[in-house]
């Protein structure tokens, strides 16, 4: 075979995520489609085939998403917190509409008393200083009380600032009723004078406003998941040991955990080995159908058993991916739901030995080198002995004369080859290299042949069943 390298660094990796995917053009065709018709993919084939790497471009020409999801708490009932969508213009009105509250006034405005309870005030000589100053610059008195440990310092002690943060009083008003005035320091020496009603109010917008962001406006366009439980799938309840007590425990919007399909709102959602989820399976149907899924908690013991949030968007494309003989352990009716609004793909194991697919192999180990970042390209005899292991592993598993399009086996052959260069400080990966490589990277069961001469003799022996001259000695 004719290279027109001399080394990987020579190649031209491709930006478009979809021409780095190699020897599936039926996949990459349906998968272009995916994004912008908004369609479900299941991909059939074994394990390193490039699934994952289909699922991630599709992900990468996904827009932004739009929409942030919060979760506000229900004054009326704790248990049924709210779900706020908010898209960006919105979060930006919220922001500007923000209230500020109280009037800015100077230390000369208010009380003597009131002035000096706040720091700005000496209690002895009446000057006028920043409440950061423990010591009056005027007469060198302390300007709080000595004898008060409760005013000579305040909830910031650390700062070493003096006095109170926050003073109350009242005023009279006509009709010899009463109102009760806060006044607290502000910035750049003022004091902020709220009324008894702007405390309302203010105290009133706050408690409005208490929000738990659990799918941020940033964020990636593709979330993948393993569904191995429900609640990494579906999201959960956080328990809080105090039943979420208004003074000690958690408050309850604050303990919900967003699930797989509510992260991947507006996203990709890639779940490998789709066949492991068993009956969770007709969640995900159903979180597919709907477009939106509760979160709920999942564990009966737990103090977020009886919270429950409804209308949760999870608005996502399915990217599945399963192998051949796990295809029956789907559900029918899932499948039926990614035909009738997507595709079912089956993989390609090897492509043919021709020139543009040489190039395209070793367009895969230029990028396996650049994504590792580690290691040192390869010279023209290292491609040479790669590309020679590639149709032998297409021989020797698939049965087929070609190249091998289980890439991961020669991924980890080429990450190995280069560390053994690293640690040679070569400049490049070499022959050697690789030759090394390939025998450190030989399976387990390859191992043990050499060793014990039978895999089943040596297991058998570990049992004390038989004992071999070429197995493992027992005890």
């Amino acid at each position: 075979m004719k290279i027109s390298y001399d080394s990987t660094k020579d190649v031209n990796i491709p930006k478009d995520p979809f021409e780095r995917i190699i020897g599936q053009d039926d996949a990459v065709r349906i998968a272009r489609m995916v994004p912008y018709q908004r369609r479900h993919l299941l991909l059939v084939g074994p394990p390193g085939t490039g699934k994952s790497m289909i699922a991630q471009a599709i992900a990468s020409v996904l827009p932004k998403p739009h929409y942030e999801l919060s979760i506000i708490e229900n004054l009326q009932n704790s248990e049924r917190p709210i779900i706020e969508i908010r898209d960006e213009s919105r979060m930006k009105k919220d922001k500007k509409d923000e209230k500020t509250y109280g009037k800015n006034v100077t230390p000369l405005e208010v009380p003597s008393f009131v002035a000096e309870k706040l720091g700005y005030r000496c209690r002895r000589c009446g000057g006028l200083s920043n409440y950061t100053d423990p010591i009056c610059p005027h007469c060198g008195a302390e300007k709080t009380h000595p004898g008060n440990v409760f005013e000579k310092y305040n909830q910031y002690p650390q700062l070493g600032e003096r006095g109170k943060a926050r003073v109350a009083t009242t005023r009279r008003l006509l009709g010899r009723k009463e109102e009760i005035i806060i006044y607290e320091r502000g910035k750049d020496g003022n004091i902020i004078m709220l009324t008894q009603k702007e405390i309302k109010e203010m105290e009133s917008r706050k408690r409005q406003k208490k929000r738990n962001v659990i799918v941020p406006l940033n964020r990636s366009t593709f979330v993948q998941a393993s569904g191995n439980t429900e609640t990494e799938l579906l999201g959960d309840i956080r328990h809080d040991p105090y039943g979420g007590h208004p003074h000690l425990g958690t408050p309850t919007y604050m303990r919900i955990i967003p699930g797989a399909v509510h992260e991947a709102h507006e996203g990709i959602l890639f779940i490998d080995e789709l066949s492991t989820l068993r009956e969770t399976q007709r969640f995900l149907l159903t979180s597919m159908q709907e477009r939106q899924f509760p979160i709920v908690g999942h564990n009966p013991m737990s103090s977020g058993a009886a919270v429950r949030v409804d209308g949760v968007p999870c608005d996502f494309i399915l990217v599945g991916a399963t192998n051949i003989n796990d295809l029956k352990y789907i559900m029918p009716p899932l499948r039926s739901r990614i035909r009738g609004e997507g595709y079912e793909v089956l993989i390609n194991v090897f492509m043919e030995d021709t020139r543009e697919n040489t190039e395209k192999l070793i367009q895969f180990m230029a990028q396996e080198i650049e994504k590792d970042g580690r290691i040192p390209h390869a010279n023209k005899r290292a491609i040479e002995d790669l590309l020679r292991e590639s149709k032998r592993i297409a021989n020797a598993i698939d049965n087929v004369s070609g190249y091998t399009l289980r890439l991961r086996n020669l991924s980890g052959l080429i990450k190995m080859g280069g560390d053994l260069a690293k640690m040679e400080k070569s400049e490049l990966i070499e022959r050697k290299h690789v030759i090394k490589a390939l025998n450190m990277s030989r399976p387990i069961e390859d191992q043990l042949k050499d060793k014990y001469g039978s895999w089943w003799k040596t297991e058998t022996a570990d049992y004390g069943l038989t004992k071999t001259k070429t197995g493992p000695e027992t005890a």
